[in-house]
């Protein structure tokens, strides 16, 4: 099978259809149609990989909305061909997806995924083909292996788990902690580094449990455990479905602690399967939360966001909007090749809508998190702490 069948059979288009060279790939049909001259080619590549399927799809559909919300409007009156490739939330699936992307036409840069333990798979080939990778992943160890391809909009996890402890134990004064969450990459190094985290901040958590999988459905005896060991707070970092899952069997097994989460939870998607009371008392961290539409500049993007795909946003998609636009902006200012971009990223700073991106010189270059939480009445969560800079870093 040549690779243009492929990329028929295996990927997706923004509206059904996309342009290069004159080339029209038709939707649900898997047909590839050589068309000369119809169509002007775009002046950039940029594809799009990530979770579309499997348990990471939530976390994947809303990074894609807000990746394709900014190829929607490039500056500069640049035209940009975005194919969608799907890494099936698998390691494996990612690489290939990857590779695929990279090698079918002449990429300055890819959107990739929010998984951690697909980023590190898709690393390599990244600097195989020596393409600036635009993520918001969290994983800590992504920005930290050397690899000068990897540009992260969302903070490593290294700097928002400081947000995520300080608040527990500084704000609710909260010290015998539960602590738990699922098998990962992304859950094992979250975890990791709460401990250490907690150990600083003074306290040892009362019970620890980092061995959930991400399909796990009977949450309830990992919920006797945590009853039983006298925890007056549960903290969780994790993927969407285990988390979610976690607060509303809880809540349904009438434990009312305090659930203190990583940002997954703040998804709609996820959000959408609770009843408001049922939220009550629980917080979490994220970048940002544009749901709550605490500025004008970020009501007037959340409510373009929901017009375009009736959904309401949250700090995935937005952090993948302001990485994309960002990588859109410089090469709108004349950034030609996958190494004019990647030198650029490194040394420019930009105004966001979530918040002001500048590298660290490792490719990290979000350094703000909010606390959000739920008071029972409401699926839109309340900005309760903002912590940015030297706030997120633990001595």
């Amino acid at each position: 099978m040549k690779r243009s069948e492929l990329r028929g059979s295996a990927t997706s288009r923004h509206r059904g259809r996309y342009w290069r060279g004159g080339r029209v790939a038709l939707l649900g049909l898997g047909v590839v149609v050589m068309s000369p001259g119809l169509a002007k080619a775009a002046d950039a590549y940029l594809p799009i990989v990530m979770p579309i399927t499997g348990f990471l799809s939530v976390e994947g559909g809303s990074q894609r909305n807000g990746a394709v919300m900014a190829l929607e409007h490039a500056p500069g009156g640049k035209s940009v061909d975005y194919p969608i490739f799907d890494t099936g939330t698998s390691a494996t699936g990612a690489a290939t997806a990857l590779d695929k992307a990279l090698s079918d036409g002449r990429p300055i840069a890819a959107a990739v995924s929010v998984f951690g333990t697909e980023m590190v798979a898709m690393m390599p080939v990244a600097a195989e083909y020596k393409v600036p990778l635009l993520t918001i992943s969290g994983l800590a160890k992504i920005t930290e292996s050397g690899n000068p391809y990897i540009f992260r909009f969302l903070p490593n996890d290294r700097e928002i788990k400081v947000a995520h402890a300080r608040y527990v134990v500084e704000t609710l004064k909260k010290r015998k902690i539960a602590l738990i969450s699922d098998t990962t990459a992304y859950g094992q190094g979250g975890f990791a580094l709460l401990k250490e985290d907690f150990t600083k901040l003074g306290v040892t958590p009362v019970y620890e449990d980092s061995t959930i999988a991400p399909d796990t459905k009977d949450m309830s005896p990992l919920l006797a455990k945590v009853k039983a060991s006298g925890a007056d707070a549960i903290v969780v970092h994790s993927v969407a479905e285990p988390m979610a899952l976690i607060v509303k069997q809880a809540r349904a097994a009438g434990i009312e602690l305090p659930i203190i989460n990583s940002s997954s939870i703040v998804e709609p998607t996820a959000t959408a399967l609770f009843e408001p009371a049922e939220l009550k008392g629980v917080c979490a961290e994220t970048p940002s939360a544009p749901e709550t539409r605490a500025t004008p500049k970020i009501k007037e993007w959340a409510d373009a966001y929901k017009a375009r795909f009736s959904l309401e946003p949250d700090g995935l998609a937005l952090g993948q909007y302001d990485g994309v636009m960002m990588a859109l902006t410089l090469i709108a200012k004349g950034a030609k090749t996958p190494e004019d971009l990647r030198a650029a990223l490194q040394k420019e700073t930009y105004e966001g809508i979530a918040m002001t991106y500048k590298s660290n010189g490792k490719g990290d270059l979000s350094h703000d998190a909010e606390i959000v939480c739920w008071d029972g009445s409401s699926r839109i969560p309340k900005i309760v702490a903002h912590y940015a800079g030297s706030e997120m870093v633990l001595k």
